[in-house]
């Protein structure tokens, strides 16, 4: 595999809680927002696979915290894609600080919903393939 997809991320003071710390919850959205901005990276548009009738979903996650984060921490959140068989795929990623900590490392279970039949479609690889302008950034 190669060098993961990443974003930067500056934490906002409303996003911690009562301690100061990042709250648990943005741990996800900061995820979430990196592997929309990978999609967005390989020319692949919300839209787009609204258009194809289908759209990703995650079916389970894992956080798991290691360092601290607070106000005004810089952190980069990367992002990759492990391809497997069946009906699933992972996602990898992690949530580092600018010192180079590893903050968080956050690994999702995902599939491609068909909209139309409220099932995984068979070859979810495929839907990213079909749809990708750039295929380097999926790692297949």
């Amino acid at each position: 595999m190669g060098t993961p997809f990443a974003v930067e991320i500056t934490v906002r003071g409303y996003e911690t809680d009562a301690q100061g710390h990042l709250n648990s919850s943005v741990y996800m959205q900061y995820a979430e927002h990196a592997r929309w901005s990978l999609l967005q990276a390989a020319g692949i548009r919300q839209s787009d696979l609204l258009d194809q009738g289908v759209g990703p979903v995650n079916l389970e996650t894992t956080v798991r915290f290691r360092r601290e984060l607070r106000a005004g921490d810089e952190v980069t959140v990367d992002c990759a894609f492990v391809w497997g068989e069946g009906k699933t795929y992972r996602i990898e990623q992690r949530i580092v600080r600018a010192d180079g900590e590893v903050a968080a490392e956050v690994a999702s279970v995902c599939g491609v919903l068909d909209l139309a039949d409220r099932r995984l479609v068979g070859d979810p690889a495929r839907v990213f393939r079909s749809a990708a302008e750039d295929l380097s950034l999926f790692d297949f």
